[in-house]
């Protein structure tokens, strides 16, 4: 999955208010994310659903209680297209953007045998001024399986430097999506963050894909079998 894969934002909403650069900054989407969950799909052969709107529109890796699913501001950017909205306005973003995705993810999953549920998202190195030491980070809800199966495979690697639930937490309130379709239906889960500038270009980002696919493909079966047991 894709979560933040577009900066498309619909003709109806005027642009949220923001100027052109707001809207391509890592503030709308995740950059380079959307060319490295494609050559990951290609790679293990795997069906990939991604979102077609921004996140400034609703970021469908939130709750519609979340306080952030709808951000007035976002680093440096204020949203006055978010500002003030009813809750029937809040609840239409989420109808539009949030609904169709994760129907979507669950008749999908509801096809698969023994899925292992991969969201792939990207960071900016140095956010509210602070740079983050990280290159990949994997990240999980509660069961760390997973995630830190694929840093020790990273960290024996040693091609670059990975974390585990960097540059975000659980409690960042970053793990929605994977807690919904995955831990909480008992399915091995992780999410995927990579430092942008290692993949702004197709040639970087397909560089990483194939990075990433073989990590994947080191850690799946054992963590299939101890998912099994």
């Amino acid at each position: 999955m894709c979560e933040h894969a577009s900066d498309h934002i619909p003709a109806d909403l005027n642009d949220l208010g923001l100027d052109a650069a707001a809207r391509r900054s890592h503030a709308a989407w995740d950059i380079g994310a959307l060319d490295v969950a494609v050559g990951l799909s290609r790679i293990l052969d795997a069906p990939l659903i991604a979102g077609g709107i921004s996140r400034l529109v609703y970021d469908c890796n939130r709750p519609l209680a979340a306080p952030d699913c709808i951000p007035t501001r976002s680093e440096v950017h204020d949203v006055p297209g978010n500002v003030g909205l009813s809750v029937a306005e809040k609840q239409a973003r989420f109808d539009r953007v949030h609904t169709p995705f994760h129907d979507a993810v669950a008749s999908l999953l509801d096809t698969r045998n023994s899925p292992i549920l991969v969201t792939v998202h990207s960071f900016t190195p140095v956010f509210n001024g602070v740079t983050r030491d990280v290159d990949l980070g994997f990240l999980c809800h509660s069961d760390a399986a997973t995630a830190q199966a694929l840093v020790a495979q990273e960290q024996t690697d040693g091609s670059f430097k990975s974390a585990l639930n960097e540059p975000y937490a659980p409690t960042d309130g970053v793990t929605y999506t994977l807690e919904k379709h995955g831990e909480s239906q008992g399915l091995p889960a992780v999410m995927i963050e990579i430092r942008n500038d290692l993949i702004d270009t197709p040639v970087k980002a397909q560089k990483m894909a194939r990075h990433l696919g073989r990590s994947l493909i080191a850690v799946c079966p054992t963590v299939r079998n101890e998912a099994a047991q």
